[in-house]
């Protein structure tokens, strides 16, 4: 059994998904059946299926994930980037859906 394969535990999916994320682009889309969240910068697409899968009992069919980089910031004259971030778009299997409302712990 290779490494993809793995089962992960119940408290690391939590850790992995951080928040789903309501803009106006992930808003729309929604009616394709795609959802946009905020996951941990060191999980691969495997572990956000398993993840996703679990919390919301769904099938996802497909997985895009992108680092996003830090901004640069000054704050009282010191220099400073904001820390890079990571967003997964997850498409669903058709007649699933998600609550895009739900806060995931």
């Amino acid at each position: 059994m290779n490494n993809y394969n793995k089962l992960i535990s119940s408290e690391k999916i939590y850790s992995i998904l951080k928040k789903p994320i309501t803009t106006e682009k992930s808003t729309n889309l929604q009616q394709f059946n795609q959802y946009t969240f905020l996951v941990s910068k060191e999980s691969n697409r495997n572990e956000i299926k398993q993840a996703i899968e679990k919390i919301f009992k769904v099938k996802v069919t497909k997985i895009n994930t992108s680092i996003i980089r830090g901004k640069a910031k000054s704050f009282k004259g010191n220099f400073g980037f904001r820390n890079d971030t990571k967003k997964a778009i997850v498409t669903l299997k058709e007649g699933n859906t998600i609550d895009a409302s739900v806060e995931i712990k």
